[in-house]
């Protein structure tokens, strides 16, 4: 079966086509960020604009340089959510237009399972059944992952997501959006000066909270802040670092006994923040001690992209389900009300 896939939840287009014979074929991605910048994160109305200028063209590029024809597909698949209800409208109308028009069936994939398949895009993909860490700029979430559509919820954040949080901090340092790329690359200058809290690493659980973590960055910046409001370059660095750091570690610690409690030996991580490297590099390591492999996906495919739409797409059409042609999208959604897939 060969699948086009339309990603649009957020600030980026992607399109893809995949194929269940020969994997994934052709993929493109344009982002907003340089559109949304100067606003210091995402404005849905320019998003959906955007959406819609892009959208089109993107797939005819698709098509051409996977060698498809509109007859060589054989479904589409579109993000129903969650995301920003605009943005899913363009994915959404064009997804089902097309389906109708080319006389094929149409399915709406769930944001966050497009991300937790996306390392099955990889040479080495992880089998069932896994842990999972979701870290995109919305959600922070610890699955069971048995099977396709099998989760189970073992911990989310309270507040903030862990990429919701760096926008934050990147933002009361002054940094451009987005937050996550920016604040590691001041990271990587800093020291080890300040120690910054582990949110609700000192009881049991899996849950996370990063909004005091937030207001202890804000503190600390107003504490050494010189006359313009900021503290100097290395100061800047510093904070940087200490608070990559303390997310890093939170996330860390909460995989660790999240592994311990399933007793699983496979964890996969996806989502924006999970390109962050010094994430991967601690993670690794810690699971290393463990016994547990790591799996993620390429950087390209840790953001919002139209290849892991397709895949997840291709795989619930394969099982036979697909969507009426009512417009409809899903701006919350819960992962664990999807139905599971057999086998």
């Amino acid at each position: 079966m060969r699948v086009l896939g339309i990603e649009s939840s957020c600030d980026e287009t992607g399109v893809a086509v995949y194929d269940s014979d020969a994997g994934l074929i052709a993929h493109h991605l344009y982002s907003q960020v340089k559109l949304h910048a100067d606003y210091g994160g995402v404005v849905p109305e320019l998003a959906s604009r955007d959406h819609i200028r892009k959208t089109l063209p993107m797939i005819q590029r698709v098509l051409r340089d996977s060698g498809s024809e509109p007859a060589d597909i054989d479904g589409v698949a579109f993000t129903l959510g969650p995301g920003l209800v605009g943005a899913l409208m363009v994915g959404s109308c064009i997804g089902r237009s097309l389906a109708y028009a080319w006389g094929v069936p149409a399915v709406g994939v769930h944001h966050m399972e497009g991300h937790l398949l996306a390392p099955m895009l990889e040479e080495n993909p992880p089998s069932f059944p896994f842990v999972a860490l979701l870290v995109s700029g919305g959600h922070t979430q610890l699955m069971r992952v048995d099977g396709i559509g099998q989760y189970e919820l073992l911990g989310e954040s309270l507040d903030d997501a862990a990429g919701e949080a760096f926008d934050k901090a990147a933002k009361m340092l002054d940094l451009d959006y987005p937050g996550g790329p920016q604040i590691a690359k001041l990271a990587s200058r800093g020291t080890e000066r300040f120690k910054f809290p582990r949110p609700m690493t000192d009881r049991p659980g899996l849950d996370f909270s990063f909004s005091g973590l937030k207001t202890y960055t804000l503190n600390t910046i107003a504490e050494h802040a010189g006359p313009d409001g900021l503290p100097d370059d290395q100061t800047m660095a510093d904070i940087a670092y200490a608070f990559q750091d303390a997310v890093v570690d939170t996330l860390l610690i909460k995989c660790r006994r999240a592994v311990e409690q399933t007793g699983l030996k496979a964890l996969i991580m996806a989502g924006g923040v999970s390109a962050n490297q010094s994430l991967r590099e601690k993670l690794q390591k810690v699971m290393a001690k463990k016994g547990v492999q790591v799996y993620y996906p390429r950087p390209e495919f840790c953001v919002d992209n139209g290849a892991m739409i397709a895949f997840a797409g291709c795989q619930r059409l394969l099982a036979g389900q697909t969507e009426d042609l009512g417009i409809s999208v899903k701006a919350r959604w819960p992962l664990t009300s999807l139905p599971a897939l057999a086998g």
